[in-house]
């Protein structure tokens, strides 16, 4: 909280007048600045990891003070509903990705995206080191979990052939893989390839899916349409000064962003959140794409259109139901140009 500066003493020698004037704008200073900043809570998609790192920045750094809001940055988690919470009024705006906001809309929910941190989709496939190729997964059985198997999967078999008679579902345990050589499954890029090398002493072969052609964006933005109507000040302060954060993060010195992960989720490790840096940076996850040349948190009209393309050619999505020019917005990060 910023706190006002010290009124001096007033001397006893001012006259009533000055003194009267003193103590009114040293007693009105703190209220000014008590409604300077306005309140506003994000929710993010999981417990906190480098993978909200710009958000964290943001807070530690002050660049959210700086911009005149007071920002709350609650974790989610497995048994959380964002988009639940987000139509409750528990959030101004939530972390979201194309699919959930576009079925969101089928729903009859506004949920709208207005600005992207991921240009790529951290999806990925694993599978053992003798594997070189995605297309030679098709004799393999692949792992797959809920939200995967109605967003990524159905675009996975067009694409190189897969059948529903290898999928299996993914439980979220590395065990099944490890001991199987024939299986492949479903992570994160950051997160269970990691977690593999580390356990097992292997380097698994990764295909990040959207290297692949899977086209929507992660890590977004997502808010209310009403919310935006609302507060659309606030909004722009928030985007504007996370996607700064972002850099920061990636750019700079990431510690103060790591101190408040860890202080949130004390399970989290510094080498853990050190690889994943590494991986946003690399993989050009966060300043790769169109953010290299429109900015950090760009969303363009052709990439969304291809990701509702995606939807309703694989039919996840009804056409009749979801008008896309409503889903998202591009007036926040049009002229935001936070550059890598």
């Amino acid at each position: 909280m910023r706190l006002a500066p010290r009124s001096p003493t007033p001397s006893v020698t001012m006259r009533p007048w000055v003194l009267l004037a003193s103590m009114l704008v040293h007693t009105l200073w703190p209220a000014a600045t008590a409604h300077a900043a306005e309140k506003f809570t994000f929710l993010t998609d999981w417990y906190a990891q480098a993978e909200h790192g710009g958000y964290y920045q943001a807070q530690a750094t002050g660049l959210y003070a700086k911009a005149g809001l007071d920002v709350t940055l609650k974790m989610g988690g497995p048994q959380v509903n964002l988009m639940q919470l987000l139509v409750a009024g528990q959030a101004d705006c939530i972390m979201g990705f194309d699919n959930q906001t576009l079925k969101a809309w089928e729903q009859g929910i506004q949920a709208v995206s207005v600005a992207a941190a991921f240009q790529k989709d951290p999806a990925v496939l694993i599978a053992h080191p003798q594997v070189k190729r995605i297309e030679d997964l098709k004799s393999h059985t692949i792992l797959v979990g809920q939200v995967g198997q109605v967003t990524y999967w159905p675009w996975l078999k067009s694409r190189y052939g897969f059948t529903d008679a290898q999928l299996r579902p993914y439980t979220f345990n590395l065990q099944p893989f490890l001991a199987d050589k024939s299986l492949a499954q479903q992570g994160y890029l950051a997160s269970e390839p990691y977690s593999i090398e580390k356990s097992a002493g292997f380097k698994p072969t990764v295909f990040l899916l959207a290297d692949l052609g899977w086209p929507p964006y992660a890590n977004a933005v997502v808010c209310m349409a009403d919310t935006l109507q609302r507060k659309p000040q606030q909004v722009s302060a928030f985007i504007q000064a996370s996607m700064q954060g972002w850099k920061s993060y990636l750019q700079g010195d990431p510690s103060p962003a790591n101190a408040l992960i860890k202080k949130d989720n004390p399970n989290m490790r510094d080498d853990v959140i050190a690889q994943a840096i590494a991986k946003l940076k690399s993989e050009g996850v966060v300043m790769g794409g169109d953010a290299a040349r429109l900015g950090i948190g760009t969303i363009t009209d052709a990439r969304m259109q291809k990701t509702y393309d995606v939807m309703v050619q694989h039919k996840l999505l009804d056409p009749a139901k979801v008008n896309l020019k409503k889903t998202y917005t591009t007036r926040f990060v049009q002229d935001l140009k936070v550059m890598p």
